[in-house]
């Protein structure tokens, strides 16, 4: 006869229909003293065994039956919902279309199975079709999605955090347009509705989504230069460019003098607008942005885009080689190479210092000292007849 199991030691039994061994196990009672049962199965005595253990290790780290088909699709999703909740709708939507390729990839695998060497296979097919800055920011969508799902005793342990991020394509380098090429761009903008935008991005070096957020409130077209201390045309570049009210770095917040080309496309849109005001009536929406659409609403960053690429092809450039944030590069190089010293360049673009300055926007830096509104009045020199 078969000898009588020990009271806990669970029950094992074969079940005829799944052609399994089943094991099962009291692991506890409920408030109402009902058993909490945790059942296995395997070909095998002892592989049924062995399941039942694990999924007793689970019970005891407290991971309930139904988070043990928790899916990596799950957490991501979770992350997106609740993890980025504070976050500008802009910076959800991005992280949505990066953790696309994490659902494709490995979406369906259960978040308890998943190995650090999937993980590191999955980056290594991802790095063959991307590139190293693009794998390297799904990969942190990832990371922070089991973070915290570990966290919420989804999972024991964030394997993902294990892995190293491989290499991928080469991405699109940055560049800066010649001193002819910038001309070009600007003579090609003139007649356009985006002139006071790329002035601005060219002559000032203001980010894309500072421009794009920028009041009239914060615009200073006269100065005061019969003051004590004159004061110069100005545009404080004070506006929030991240959700909540801060800024990208503590030097973002600047103000920065205006070159009298600046003052002049900055006329232009104000009448531009003033005119936009009258043909709109009831519909005009007046959020006080400098550059709006013809009803008062905030640019659209790809309609920017598709605008500045007209440009690009009346100034005989490539549209396909030149995007919005390149101005900003040109802006650099162009101080550089007209002796503006490296440590005034990373003030003039609100860097925290000059690490990125070097890194990123090198095209040519020379160390001379001079004012970025001074050194671009000369650069692109106006006649005195256009001045007003």
């Amino acid at each position: 006869m078969t000898k009588r199991r020990s009271r806990g030691d669970g029950g094992l039994h074969w079940d005829e229909a799944r052609q399994r061994w089943i094991a099962s196990v009291t692991v506890g009672y409920t408030p109402a003293g009902k058993r909490i049962v945790r059942k296995a199965s395997g070909k095998t005595k002892t592989a049924a065994h062995a399941a039942l253990r694990k999924k007793i290790r689970e019970y005891e780290d407290g991971l309930s039956a139904a988070q043990t088909g928790y899916t990596v699709a799950q957490a991501v999703e979770d992350w997106l919902t609740y993890g980025l909740s504070d976050r500008a709708a802009s910076t959800v939507d991005k992280n949505r279309h990066l953790c696309k390729h994490i659902v494709a990839g490995l979406g369906a695998r259960k978040l308890q199975e998943l190995s650090a060497s999937e993980v590191d296979q999955w980056l290594l097919r991802l790095a063959k079709t991307h590139s190293t800055s693009t794998v390297k920011r799904i990969y942190e969508c990832l990371n922070r999605a089991v973070t915290r799902a570990m966290a919420r005793n989804k999972v024991k342990q964030n394997v993902v955090a294990l892995c190293g991020v491989p290499s991928g394509l080469p991405g699109r380098p940055s560049k800066s347009l010649t001193l002819d090429a910038a001309k070009a761009v600007l003579n090609a903008a003139e007649e356009t509705r985006l002139y006071a935008y790329v002035v601005l991005s060219l002559l000032l070096g203001a980010r894309t989504e500072e421009l794009r957020a920028l009041t009239w409130s914060h615009v200073d077209l006269d100065g005061r230069p019969d003051g004590d201390e004159p004061v110069p045309p100005s545009v404080q570049v004070w506006r929030s460019v991240r959700e909540g009210g801060d800024t990208k770095t503590r030097k973002s917040r600047r103000t920065l003098a205006l070159p009298l080309r600046g003052v002049i496309a900055l006329r232009v849109q104000r009448n531009l607008q003033i005119q936009d005001r009258k043909e709109a009536g009831k519909k005009w929406q007046d959020l006080d942005l400098v550059f709006a659409s013809s009803l008062g609403t905030a640019l659209d960053a790809a309609n920017v885009r598709r605008s500045f690429r007209r440009i690009t092809k009346t100034a005989g450039l490539d549209p396909s080689d030149w995007t919005p944030r390149e101005l900003r590069h040109s802006f650099v190089s162009l101080l550089s190479d007209n002796g503006v010293s490296i440590n005034d360049i990373a003030d003039l673009c609100g860097h925290s210092g000059t690490s990125v300055t070097e890194k990123v926007y090198r095209h040519q830096l020379r160390p001379v000292l001079l004012t970025g509104a001074a050194a671009m009045d000369r650069i692109f020199a106006l006649d005195t007849a256009v001045q007003r």
